[in-house]
């Protein structure tokens, strides 16, 4: 008997249904994947994704396929390289639709305002407007730096959880870049916990003599994403010195907001 149009229909809306379900588990799957620092066996990605083993096997098959994952020597599956045009391309987006917060904040400060994420243990600076003054910080976007020395870096290290926090820090004894930069990592973690209390970090030339740099977090973005304003240490002091209106942490958090309402997936 020919299908009425009213099943038709039906049929088309349930292969529709399964097609958007099929995408929703890679992604989630890809998420677990991360999650686990990119490398997990199929029985790991079961027990983070809640995925049933049969559902995995499929998914991953085709994901290797793309080369959206790939099977290392020990069986275990790990991102593949394709995904690296894609972060990349969405790193330079992300910038591009920070730009006028970080701008609002620069002229609200006369300071350069910094976006930045965490990528592989690292801070990756996606998104920069650039003080005017003459003697101003020159962090150029794509630079990579190590989050235990930077207020971006804590900002980014107090959104974690501390297991995960302790993961992105490694095992190998924290490098001094300046006298001032914080090597023990419970002090480390002591700054974190204060940091989450008080809305902020400071990098008091931990990365670089003479540069400070407050850091806030941006709430509600898909990734642990930090803003921050960075200059010669004097002039980033006079800043935090201000009252009312202009008072700088409330200012920053304000702007956060706003770009974490957009950035929201």
């Amino acid at each position: 008997m020919a299908s009425t149009p009213a099943a038709a229909s039906t049929g088309s809306e349930r292969a529709s249904a399964g097609s958007v379900q099929s995408v929703e588990r890679a992604f989630q799957l890809l998420e677990a994947l991360a999650d686990s620092g990119g490398v997990a066996t199929l029985s790991e990605l079961s027990g983070t994704s809640g995925l049933p083993m049969p559902t995995i096997h499929r998914l991953v098959r085709t994901l290797a396929q793309q080369g959206y994952v790939r099977q290392d020597t020990a069986r275990r599956y790990t991102l593949g390289p394709r995904l690296i045009r894609l972060g990349e391309t969405a790193g330079r987006l992300l910038g591009s639709w920070a730009r006028p917060y970080l701008a609002e904040l620069m002229e609200a400060t006369g300071e350069t305002a910094n976006l930045a994420v965490l990528e592989g243990g690292e801070v990756v600076y996606v998104g920069q407007v650039q003080s005017r003054r003459s003697m101003r910080m020159f962090t150029e976007v794509g630079r990579r730096v190590q989050p235990h020395c930077t207020g971006v870096g804590k900002a980014l290290l107090a959104q974690l959880p501390e297991d995960e926090a302790r993961a992105v820090l490694g095992t190998q004894p924290l490098p001094a870049h300046t006298e001032f930069t914080v090597t023990d990592v419970e002090e480390l973690f002591a700054q974190l916990a204060q940091a989450r209390e008080a809305g902020y970090v400071v990098d008091d030339q931990e990365q670089e003599i003479g540069v400070r740099c407050i850091a806030v977090a941006v709430p509600g973005a898909p990734t642990p994403t930090a803003l921050s304003v960075s200059g010669p240490e004097a002039r980033i002091r006079a800043l935090e010195g201000q009252t009312g209106s202009s008072e700088l942490v409330p200012v920053m958090r304000q702007i956060a907001h706003r770009l974490g309402t957009v950035l929201a997936p």
